[in-house]
């Protein structure tokens, strides 16, 4: 397979994206075919993006009790899943978690919210917001994640500052009524659409794991070109307790691998974030993901946690990566922002951070949920399974940044 994943990359580096057909071979390849696959992807990383890692730091504004009912979400309507859940965070919080992010290297920060969509209130909450974090940190790239956009309100976020705002597709149009019935994918495609014409960059992308045929990964990939999407985050299905997906368990890492390949070769001059899930389903192949993908979320998510933003750093720095818009080494940024969170703890915890408990240490692990299971009650029997976020915006905690 080796010449076909060659001759695939080397058109790719040339501008000319992979086909369907080529995709749908890349996404029914064999385990055994899988170094070269990545051996060739990775020609093409390198040729649009050298050896740059860019790092981008979630700040979840306001937290649970959504009305949609997207089937993969643990905000969703009627859902107990034991998220956070708080109003909207006051400019000041959401500066300081934006900051703690910016100095773990982060270049863009994603100030996200949970609902249907904004009222004009919030839009004009969060451009204060954006205001804000900019008169402080001019050169920082700001994305708004704010639900569905009404007329006008993706111009006022582009003046405010906005430069770039995501919207996911989430899946191929014809998967979509099986994940979620109070909205259309041609709604999402919309809000992509608003956010592009008025300037912003177009931010969208997928969660795979949901039941999605080889052939709607290629129809979501497709639908994502079509919207020209300048950055497409990839998730992987966290399946929530308490929600209509809770209990699927259908990606491998090497399943999750060749998902990336074929991205960046459909759409290889794009940036690809490896995003939610990524701990739990590529796993040890999370290093050589980033020879695939350009980009990563700094440390937590929205509503669980992520490996420590120190591991993310370690990825970097041993992959031989250097950091999107930082002024120094990778491995320097790295080791001064380790020695300065240990310093600052020190100085300023409140007390101590929720801690496992020795039966968790021993196998039994707190899911999305809150609810405990042992690991082995997973397929596969060593997923790192998420916990609830209990640190950063909403709580007294540091962030894990």
């Amino acid at each position: 397979m080796f010449n076909i994943f060659s001759q695939i990359a080397e058109r790719a580096c040339q501008g000319q994206a992979a086909s369907r057909d080529e995709a749908l071979t890349i996404l029914n390849s064999s385990d055994d075919d899988l170094i070269e696959l990545v051996a060739a992807t990775s020609r093409v990383r390198r040729k649009f993006f050298s050896n740059l890692v860019k790092i981008n730091y979630l700040v979840n504004l306001k937290s649970g009790l959504c009305p949609e009912d997207c089937g993969y979400c643990s905000q969703r309507l009627g859902s107990d899943t034991d998220v956070l859940k708080y109003p909207w965070l006051p400019k000041a919080d959401a500066q300081r978690q934006a900051e703690f992010g910016l100095s773990g290297g982060a270049s863009r920060v994603c100030l996200v919210a949970s609902g249907r969509g904004p009222s004009n209130r919030d839009v004009g909450k969060v451009s204060d917001m954006v205001t804000s974090i900019k008169s402080s940190n001019p050169d920082v790239e700001v994305c708004a994640c704010l639900g569905f956009l009404k007329d006008g309100q993706a111009e006022t976020l582009k003046t405010a500052g906005v430069d770039a705002y995501n919207h996911n597709l989430n899946t191929a149009e014809s998967h979509y009524p099986e994940i979620c019935s109070t909205h259309t994918f041609a709604d999402r495609v919309d809000t992509v659409t608003r956010a592009r014409n008025a300037g912003m960059s177009p931010c969208s992308g997928l969660i795979v794991g949901m039941g999605e045929t080889h052939e709607q990964v290629v129809e979501a990939i497709e639908s994502l070109r079509a919207v020209d999407s300048d950055s497409i985050p990839v998730n992987f299905l966290i399946p929530f307790d308490d929600t209509p997906l809770a209990g699927t368990y259908e990606l491998s890492p090497h399943k999750a691998m060749r998902i990336l390949c074929a991205i960046r070769l459909m759409c290889p001059d794009r940036e690809l974030r490896i995003a939610g899930g990524r701990e739990m389903h590529l796993r040890s192949w999370q290093p050589v993901s980033l020879h695939v993908a350009n980009s990563l979320f700094l440390g937590d998510y929205l509503t669980v946690e992520g490996q420590t933003a120190e591991a993310d750093l370690d990825m970097i720095v041993d992959g031989g990566f250097q950091i999107v818009g930082a002024d120094e080494p990778a491995a320097a940024l790295r080791d001064r922002v380790l020695a300065h969170r240990n310093a600052h703890r020190a100085a300023t915890s409140p007390g101590p951070e929720p801690q496992t408990t020795p039966e968790e240490q021993a196998g039994d692990i707190s899911l999305p949920c809150g609810k405990k299971t042992s690991v082995s009650a997973a397929p596969g029997g060593n997923l790192t399974v998420p916990t609830i976020r209990r640190r950063g915006a909403g709580t007294q905690y540091e962030p894990n940044a």
